[in-house]
């Protein structure tokens, strides 16, 4: 009886063990599927990533001409040649190199591409670039008026541009807005990014990015000699042309070598600062001079430079203004002042506080 006791319990030991093996093998099993499950999922990501990295590098697909998708009231085109306006039709292609207007009440949509297109309304007016069948590139010339421009976020960089007379727009992406219009001098610019982005060349400066919800006005004389850059929203780095410089070192074998330099100067450009660019041309020579200034937001001048195109020893370099210096050191000296006064307060404030407590203590020694 003793022995079939233990026989039973022996057989029910290597059971709970086959079991727990069982357990822990489906246990292995399940921990390896989850891990191979994340790892294709991990794959899958890391496809879809270079999917998408690749899409993003991909060539633009615009049509060969544009299509007109959307004409109402007026809406009229000038073809390359042409002398005479005549009405946009729906469904057509047409050149590139044409003019198209609306008038009050007139709304015009060009597609360039299924989801890439312009629009303008009311008294506006732009052309297309001329340029050879088959470039990629696709390329506006601001006219008046309001011009909206749709292009998808991952377009590839310097798939499509947007000039002007003083400046040029590039590497557009997403959502972005023009208006432009002549003046009795020149002419007056607000390039506006609503989504994606964009950068921005003009002469003597460049933008190298702005981003969603940033603005900037563009003024420009008509003979380019002075252009006003204002910051109406947002915040960005504009770079400012501060010519070339000379600079002189000495190589290992103890010989002196010169090397000149393009500067620039990294301005921020924010709501109610500017910058500043005049030109002037030599009577002898065709070397530019420029003059550059940046603002601040209450109207202090905070970067000045002078110099010649090309022309290292023709530079001043940045020049601090003398008020601004003489601001800064007030200012400073008023901050010492203030700690001076902080500092002598509290000086005193211990003496009365230990001038009373040795009081106190002549009092309870005298009782």
């Amino acid at each position: 009886m003793k022995a079939k006791r233990i026989l039973v319990a022996l057989t029910a030991s290597i059971v709970a063990l086959s079991l727990s093996a069982q357990d822990e093998q489906e246990s292995v099993d399940e921990a390896a599927a989850t891990t191979d499950s994340e790892a294709v999922e991990v794959k899958a990501e890391g496809e879809e990533a270079a999917k998408a990295h690749a899409v993003r590098k991909s060539d633009p697909t615009f049509t060969t001409l544009p299509l007109c998708s959307v004409a109402e009231g007026v809406a009229e085109i000038l073809k390359p040649g042409s002398e005479e306006w005549v009405a946009v039709e729906i469904g057509h292609f047409y050149p590139l190199g044409s003019s198209y207007r609306t008038r009050a009440g007139g709304r015009l949509v060009l597609s360039f591409s299924q989801d890439s297109k312009a629009t303008i309304e009311g008294d506006a007016s732009f052309a297309t670039r001329a340029q050879k069948l088959g470039e990629k590139v696709r390329g506006i010339v601001l006219g008046h008026g309001t011009l909206d421009i749709v292009l998808p976020d991952d377009l590839r960089e310097g798939s499509f541009v947007v000039s002007a007379p003083g400046f040029t727009v590039k590497d557009v992406a997403g959502e972005s807005r023009y208006v432009y219009e002549t003046t009795g001098d020149g002419d007056r610019a607000t390039v506006r990014c609503m989504t994606g982005s964009l950068s921005l060349e003009g002469r003597h400066f460049t933008v190298p990015a702005m981003r969603a919800a940033n603005e900037i006005v563009i003024r420009t004389r008509n003979d380019n000699l002075v252009t006003i850059l204002y910051g109406t929203s947002g915040d960005y780095v504009v770079k400012l042309d501060q010519g070339v410089r000379a600079k002189t070192d000495i190589d290992d074998n103890g010989q002196t070598v010169t090397s000149v330099s393009n500067e620039t100067l990294d301005w921020h450009l924010s709501p109610e600062t500017k910058v500043v660019i005049t030109r002037m041309l030599p009577a002898i020579g065709e070397r530019m001079s420029v003059h550059t200034m940046a603002f601040d937001a209450s109207g202090v001048r905070r970067s000045e430079c002078a110099f010649c195109e090309g022309r290292a020893e023709i530079n001043t370099g940045e020049l601090v203004p003398a008020e601004a210096i003489k601001s800064e050191e007030l200012a400073k000296a008023a901050s010492e002042a203030e700690a001076t006064t902080e500092a002598k307060d509290e000086d005193d404030a211990k003496s009365e506080d230990e001038s009373s407590e040795t009081t106190e203590s002549a009092d309870t020694s005298e009782e």
